[in-house]
């Protein structure tokens, strides 16, 4: 099962509460194992504006530097990712995940982003989410994760706060009808 370019939707009671009602576009899912973007979670007190100014980039305008940075997850979180939409290619390197979606780790498009050249959709992160081989899988079996269809409207658009529940939703699920309990056949 390959579920790039996918959402993993965080179950109640996932266990972890680094995760408690994520919402994660995998950009990578092989038989080595998978890594992802947490879309949900802003990092707390952090903007572009802070990393910019790490780098030494000086912003066109206060504009280009006022994008909010999230948590992409509790893995290098000193380490920096774009998740942008695909007209956007970095000189150096950037993955194609889907698709509707791109990611670049390279400071590169932090330069083009500050300069207004940057991608039409960006989400910047810091950290990302990863599982080692059969480690994803292992969790989707035990009821901590549901995979649904990534749309640039639920990753992009919609505000932090309302994905979780629209990601459900997209796939019929009312989240009041969630249990914490797994079930097996």
């Amino acid at each position: 099962m390959d579920l790039t370019g996918e959402l993993l939707i965080a179950m109640p009671g996932i266990g972890d509460p680094r995760f408690e009602h994520s919402l994660i576009l995998l950009c990578s899912h092989e038989d080595d194992g998978a890594m992802g973007l947490i879309v949900n979670k802003p990092a707390a007190g952090v903007d572009l504006s802070n990393l910019l100014e790490q780098l030494d980039i000086t912003p066109r305008s206060a504009e280009e530097a006022a994008l909010p940075v999230r948590f992409g997850g509790p893995v290098e979180t000193q380490r920096g990712f774009v998740l942008h939409s695909p007209e956007y290619k970095s000189n150096v390197s950037s993955l194609r995940v889907a698709e509707a979606f791109s990611m670049t780790a390279t400071v590169d498009v932090l330069e083009d982003i500050a300069m207004g050249r940057g991608p039409e959709q960006v989400m910047v992160m810091l950290g990302y989410a990863g599982w080692g081989p059969g480690q994803l899988e292992t969790e989707i079996a035990n009821n901590g994760w549901l995979n649904a269809p990534a749309t640039p409207e639920l990753v992009f658009d919609l505000d932090d706060i309302t994905k979780w529940e629209a990601a459900l939703r997209s796939l019929g699920v009312d989240p009041l009808t969630l249990s914490t309990n797994a079930g097996h056949a």
